[in-house]
């Protein structure tokens, strides 16, 4: 059997955490986070998947068929995942399953990324939530990116993305920075996409601003209530 922990020149990072509540996740065909005062609140995810347009997603689902895509769905959703968990147990210096070689190959890419560029982590898969927005959700990480504090979401792909098909990766995030400073009056410089990618070498990086993508952002939440309540 292999070692859990079987991961070459692991990087020992330094640690400013903060402190948040644990939020009660609440899945069903929405996902809600109740907050500490019994509110609940929709997942980013949720509220975003509801608003943004879904034509590209709903004409491959046409063209391969319901079940295929399903299966290529359900398949990418728990790679996804595995990927997410090794790198926030990286991170925290905890053990990783090392077990699955595609899963080590995505969670090297991101690895190196975070070796390289990640340093003062802030938190980890921390929930986070805004009473002003009437919103919630999970961040994969907040820590110093090159010096500058930032937002960083892990993705995973079975291709190579173009900026202009990631709007919602930026949108996510802006949202994630927003309740952080609502949170702590923390602002941060960035926000970072790191995306594993199927049979490449290395992850994609996509560094943006928040406040560029923060007032749609906003926009799509607030029509979201309307329309759902």
């Amino acid at each position: 059997m292999l070692d859990k922990n079987l991961v070459s020149n692991r990087k020992e990072f330094e640690y400013e955490l903060l402190e948040f509540a644990e939020l009660q996740r609440i899945d069903g065909p929405t996902r809600f986070y109740e907050t500490p005062e019994g509110n609940r609140y929709p997942s980013v995810t949720a509220v975003l998947g509801k608003m943004m347009d879904k034509s590209a997603l709903e004409t491959w689902r046409k063209r391969v068929g319901e079940e295929e895509a399903d299966r290529v769905s359900a398949r990418a959703s728990t790679r996804g995942t595995n990927v997410h968990t090794m790198c926030e147990n990286y991170v925290l210096g905890h053990d990783i399953d090392t077990s699955m070689p595609h899963n080590m190959m995505m969670f090297n890419q991101i690895k190196k990324v975070l070796d390289e560029k990640v340093d003062m982590v802030r938190a980890t898969e921390c929930t986070l939530f805004s009473d002003h927005l009437k919103l919630a959700g999970s961040c994969d990480l907040i820590a110093d990116y090159d010096g500058r504090l930032s937002i960083i979401d892990y993705k995973t792909s079975a291709k190579l993305k173009r900026k202009d098909w990631i709007e919602g990766y930026f949108l996510q995030a802006s949202l994630y920075s927003y309740m952080l400073w609502e949170m702590t009056g923390i602002l941060v410089k960035d926000i970072v996409i790191i995306i594993g990618v199927d049979d490449s070498l290395e992850s994609q990086i996509f560094i943006e601003r928040p406040q560029r993508y923060l007032e749609k952002a906003v926009d799509l939440v607030r029509s979201y209530h309307k329309m759902y309540g």
